[in-house]
């Protein structure tokens, strides 16, 4: 399976960027998917996910109530709205298929997920 993601840039605080996520090859295994980002020099941090229904979404307490995820099983492509932006939030953003989520956190499996490239989103005060 390959992750494309796309739709980053850069915006002034309190804007808002859609990411997207297309997914081509094996598609047909994937169950939850979702976003995480990365600051260079920082841990990798967890954004958001969603079910394989697309039915139970998973959202960092830093993202909540401004992203928002979905996804599209017909096109195999998942979003990240993000809205009300801050300069903490920016980072790299990558797409991951078939995370793991329990509760309201997710992770990424070496062993069963895939990982794409990142999408600079950079959000200026």
């Amino acid at each position: 399976v390959q992750l494309q993601a796309s739709g980053g840039g850069s915006v002034q605080a309190g804007g808002s960027l859609r990411l997207s996520c297309a997914a081509s090859g094996r598609t047909f295994s994937l169950s939850n998917v979702g976003w995480f980002r990365q600051v260079p020099g920082k841990d990798r941090e967890f954004v958001a996910g969603v079910s394989g229904s697309g039915g139970r979404t998973y959202y960092a307490d830093s993202v909540k109530g401004r992203f928002t995820i979905s996804r599209d099983n017909a096109e195999n492509t998942w979003y990240l709205q993000m809205n009300s932006l801050k300069p903490e939030d920016t980072a790299g953003y990558f797409c991951a298929a078939n995370i793991i989520c329990s509760g309201n956190d997710c992770y990424w499996n070496r062993v069963i997920g895939y990982w794409g490239r990142g999408t600079q989103v950079t959000v200026s005060s």
